[in-house]
């Protein structure tokens, strides 16, 4: 069986996501990283972009999100992702990350992250 992905990773940009108020306020950076289940299409015969997901477009909405509605959590941004990429013709499933490397965390840290996958 045919199993074909795209993965993005490191959509950077600044977002005003978090519950506290400097968060929203003064914003901070949230990568994102993708693994699009792709729906089987003869793409890789027809090398035409028509059949497969573009991945440009995909790259565009995650970005759009990331510096779009301020949620509160990273679930939710994750889920709002999610549910615009899964909305795209072709796409069968995804894994999002949200990767939150300035997250308000009193203790020394590299990065905070969610994952989530929905079919």
């Amino acid at each position: 069986m045919k199993s074909d992905q795209i993965i993005i990773s490191g959509i950077t940009a600044t977002g005003f996501h978090g519950v506290f108020d400097h968060e929203r306020e003064n914003g901070q950076e949230f990568a994102v990283d993708l693994v699009v289940q792709l729906a089987p299409s003869n793409a890789s015969t027809s090398d035409d972009l028509v059949d497969t997901v573009d991945y440009g477009a995909i790259s565009q909405c995650v970005y759009d999100r990331i510096v779009g509605e301020a949620f509160h959590l990273i679930e939710t941004l994750a889920e709002r992702i999610a549910e615009d990429v899964l909305a795209m013709p072709g796409v069968d499933g995804i894994e999002v990350t949200v990767h939150k490397p300035q997250a308000p965390i009193p203790v020394p840290f590299d990065n905070v992250s969610l994952r989530i996958v929905r079919p």
